[in-house]
């Protein structure tokens, strides 16, 4: 690590580092394990032009969903800039096993979440997806926002990036058309916005904790179609959530919808070979 950003956790922590140790922790910041002699800390580094923004962004991720009292999350330490970098420092979760206990509750914390009554769908602020900016400004209508806020701003920038074709994407009254069918009645929730198998982690006590969340209000469905994308949660996972909030009709036609965000965001920050299924949603469903 940095001489630099030694320093600067030191002052942050008020007391020296003694070891850090470079861990997985996350696909678009640097993740470190730091000791000082009294205790253990998670520390995130983004090094992108806006690391700053990144980090900050992430630390009112989690405050949104602490203040719901629903489900665990690491406590922010502190969030600090650094030149053009953004420093994050969390509590240590030491990882226990994600048996079917855990599972059960992660499936029930998720769904209390999710039923907390929210103010309309968006934030009051923009955030990132990845390290892709994610635009939240709030709307009233469910539509509006997915139509507007999540799936034009990707499909636009495939564009701009020649991953996708002009013939390839439908004109915005298609989308809408195409979708308003699947959205009624749709009420507003807080979603962790990143739902997949690598942004929830089980302590050793079996208490399921979120990580790296992109928060903003939306449909529930949209972080259980996250969670299927690259290989589905266990079962646990599933039917404690649905034995307090039950499946609707529509479901597996809006999955699609809102895992083809993700897919397009996968393209838009990795590469082509996520085209072909951005093109399978779009010919099935637009």
């Amino acid at each position: 690590m940095e001489r630099e950003i030694l320093r600067i956790l030191n002052d942050i922590l008020g007391t020296a580092v003694k070891r850090t140790d470079h861990i997985r922790g996350g696909d678009i910041g640097k993740a470190f394990l730091v000791e000082t002699s009294e205790d253990r800390y998670f520390c995130k580094i983004y090094k992108q032009d806006k690391g700053y923004e990144m980090a900050a962004a992430e630390q009112t991720s989690l405050d949104y969903i602490r203040e719901t009292n629903t489900i665990n999350t690491p406590g922010v330490i502190a969030c600090s800039p650094y030149l053009n970098m953004g420093i994050l420092v969390l509590e240590y979760i030491e990882a226990g096993k994600p048996s079917k206990r855990a599972m059960e509750l992660l499936g029930q914390q998720l769904a209390g979440m999710h039923g907390v009554s929210q103010p309309g769908f968006g934030l009051e602020s923009d955030n990132f997806i990845g390290s892709l900016p994610q635009h939240n400004h709030r709307e009233n209508n469910w539509v509006q926002f997915y139509v507007h806020r999540r799936l034009v701003p990707q499909l636009q920038l495939a564009l701009e990036k020649g991953l996708l074709q002009p013939g390839d994407v439908p004109t915005v009254s298609r989308l809408e058309s195409a979708i308003e069918p699947y959205m009624d009645q749709v009420k507003p929730s807080l979603l962790h916005g990143d739902f997949w198998s690598g942004n929830y982690m089980i302590n050793t006590d079996g208490q399921p904790f979120l990580l790296d969340p992109a928060v903003y209000r939306g449909h529930a469905e949209v972080d259980l179609a996250m969670s299927r994308l690259f290989g589905a949660f266990p079962a646990e996972f599933y039917l404690s959530y649905e034995a307090i909030r039950p499946v609707v009709p529509g479901t597996a036609e809006r999955q699609d919808w809102y895992q083809l965000y993700y897919l397009l965001m996968h393209l838009n920050a990795f590469g082509s070979s996520y085209r072909s299924s951005v093109m399978q949603i779009l010919q099935r469903r637009a």
